[in-house]
């Protein structure tokens, strides 16, 4: 085999098939980057086995041929060549020669033989929106995914495809968030749960235009996201997910619209009292026009008003402030709505377009 790519577009394709090689594997040969020249293009291929990635590189193929290598140390060396064309060659004992200019690499590859090519999804329906509503969506709901694995359905997030519309929802036990955006026509009503490490890596890979746009292929075990030069097929998480919907509740006794960055800033302050793993919570005292904010730590104490409108019961509710921050940060809107029952059941956050819903949970507190 015998290719030659421009070192930036080389970089650019290495940096994208990284995210699916795993750190560590039993299977030496899946900690590698395939490069398969077999066709009229170059195409890098990883697959860590829950996530498979297959991106095609700009280049010139001098001898066609199928090769694996091992993907840290073949980003590494190009990484550190000039900026200029570079040469990927091999022999029949899968002898690797790396040239750039002056620089030459020897190192050893592997045929590939015992590589993992994606999964085969079959493109019967298909479901377009552009990249950067369908970045949008991920990164507005991805934090309140699970890290651990108490329980795998919390591990990814809900897509739901209905009615030209995607929902896509999080939760982890403490909050949840629901964003819905339109995609382009669609034929097929759809549920999935799609594991959140493939939707972060997603989020990193798509350019975020506007114009570009990514079809998403769904069948009873995969999911697979289509852009122009970049495939991404990933196993689903299997299961029911949680009755979200019953969790949502439309009363409430209490109706408050605030301005969202002076309401963000002010948390943010009050987080300087709060040490990394604690729980302190911040106090909310709804009254009428006025919003106080306190808390109180062995680090200090912090006391702010804010203007607000309020409709309703005045009300005195505790909240872990990073989670409330955190759905705050995921909102563009300039005013939000803040709906609660009592200092005992969930705020949600929610816009009248129902475009978006956040729930969190209240915390216990004394004063």
């Amino acid at each position: 085999m015998k290719i030659t790519c421009l070192k930036s577009e080389l970089l650019k394709s290495i940096n994208i098939a990284l995210r699916a090689v795993p750190v560590r594997s039993t299977m030496p040969v899946l900690e590698c980057i395939l490069i398969d020249a077999t066709h009229q293009d170059i195409r890098f291929i990883t697959n860590d086995m829950e996530m498979g990635i297959e991106t095609r590189v700009q280049g010139r193929i001098s001898e066609p041929g199928v090769l694996a290598i091992n993907a840290k140390m073949l980003s590494d060396i190009v990484r550190k060549l000039p900026d200029n064309n570079v040469t990927i060659s091999s022999d029949e004992n899968y002898n690797v020669r790396i040239n750039c200019e002056k620089a030459k690499f020897a190192i050893g590859g592997e045929s590939g033989e015992d590589f993992a090519y994606l999964p085969v999804v079959e493109r019967d329906t298909c479901v377009t929106i552009s990249q950067l509503a369908l970045r949008q969506v991920i990164l507005q709901t991805i934090f309140s995914i699970a890290s651990g694995e108490t329980n795998k359905l919390m591990t990814g997030e809900l897509f739901e495809i209905k009615n030209d519309r995607l929902r896509v929802i999080s939760l982890d036990g403490h909050r949840i968030s629901i964003r819905r955006v339109d995609i382009k026509e669609s034929n097929t009503n759809n549920k999935v749960i799609v594991p959140g490490k493939t939707l972060q890596e997603i989020s990193k890979i798509m350019t975020g235009d506007h114009d570009d746009m990514v079809n998403i292929y769904i069948t009873e075990n995969h999911i697979l996201f289509e852009m122009p030069d970049t495939t991404i097929v990933s196993r689903l998480i299997d299961g029911e997910y949680f009755a979200v919907d019953q969790m949502i509740s439309g009363d409430y006794e209490s109706k408050v619209k605030i301005n969202k960055k002076t309401f963000q800033d002010c948390i943010d302050r009050a987080t300087l009292f709060v040490k990394e793993g604690d729980k302190k919570p911040i106090i909310l005292e709804f009254t009428e026009g006025n919003c106080n904010l306190s808390i109180e730590s062995p680090l200090g104490a912090m006391n702010e008003d804010i203007d607000i409108e309020k409709d309703g019961k005045d009300l005195t509710i505790g909240f872990n402030p990073r989670f409330m921050i955190d759905a705050l940060k995921a909102i563009e809107d300039e005013d939000i709505t803040l709906y609660m029952t009592n200092a005992k059941s969930p705020c949600f956050i929610r816009d009248d377009e129902d475009n978006y819903t956040y729930l969190v949970l209240p915390v216990n507190f004394t004063r």
